[in-house]
């Protein structure tokens, strides 16, 4: 490792207290670093005049690593952009669950590993995303957690299809669907009543949201499955569509989403060696 991107949340981390302290430690071993704001933050939000912000498009052609200071939105928030540049992830949970997070704030001194190579990746599934609107193509995304369709802020009830390889395998009435990839299986889906799935399993889960129908199930599907979810015709009006947490789109009447395993895959990086389910018992413990 050599040159090194942290990208921090500036309202996660007070004063980029966490981001300087990692610095130093980098740069103690002997790598180069590079402060990169993942988002764009609000006007009325002041900047340390003392630290240096590059821009991050400018900086990821010879990046070897992206630092992500934060919760797991932050590392959502960044997932695409190193992905699609090929460059792995490592997580600092600034957040409170912190599932995709490799470390806690306190263990920045297990970044001097990575000037001697001592990590491991893990790959992670994604999928995409691809909404069709008659021949056109409305939307299209990639995602590391779900794919969330919901009836928006009004009380009252979606009605979705959901097919499996062109073939009927759910018809829910509720607050909606979640397509979610194993990582994603501790989020939404999780809260949703979806099961808890490792992260190396070759799966896609579809769980219902507060399905009127109590025969409506979570779903297992292969990774090699394609799903689409379209509203029924009884749907009287739209239905909205997120991807990892983000902006919303509306979906009409005839709109399918068609959502498949993805050619890409996230590489987060790992410095301690830990099982999936010690993340889950620690995570669960702490959050009580």
């Amino acid at each position: 490792m050599k040159k090194i991107i942290m990208t921090p949340n500036p309202y996660r981390d007070k004063d980029f207290q966490t981001v300087r302290q990692a610095a130093r430690i980098l740069a103690e071993a002997g790598m180069e670093v590079r402060l990169c704001l993942p988002f764009e933050v609000d006007r009325s939000y002041d900047l340390p005049k003392d630290l240096c912000f590059s821009r991050l498009d400018k900086e990821l052609s010879d990046a070897d690593l992206i630092i992500c200071f934060g919760g797991d939105g932050t590392i959502l928030h960044m997932s695409k952009t190193a992905t699609r540049a090929g460059i792995p992830i490592l997580g600092v949970n600034i957040g409170t669950m912190g599932f995709m997070a490799e470390l806690e704030s306190t263990e920045l001194e297990q970044l001097r590993r990575l000037a001697n190579g001592d990590y491991t990746v893990d790959k992670r599934m994604m999928l995409d995303v691809t909404v069709f609107r008659d021949r056109d193509i409305l939307f299209h995304d990639i995602c590391l957690n779900d794919v969330v369709i919901t009836k928006g802020a009004v009380a009252r009830i979606v009605h979705l299809a959901v097919e499996c390889d062109g073939v009927e395998a759910m018809e829910s009435g509720g607050d909606g669907v979640i397509v979610a990839t194993p990582t994603g299986s501790t989020a939404y889906s999780l809260s949703a009543g979806g099961p808890i799935v490792e992260p190396e399993a070759h799966s896609i889960l579809v769980t219902p949201i507060c399905a009127h129908d109590v025969g409506s199930r979570c779903m297992v599907a292969s990774d090699r499955r394609v799903i689409s979810v379209k509203l029924t015709r009884n749907a009287r009006r739209n239905a909205y569509l997120s991807v990892d947490g983000g902006k919303s789109v509306r979906l009409n009447m005839g709109d399918v989403t068609i959502i498949k395993k993805s050619n890409l895959e996230t590489n987060l990086l790992r410095l301690k060696d830990r099982s999936f389910y010690d993340v889950v018992n620690q995570k669960f413990r702490d959050s009580r």
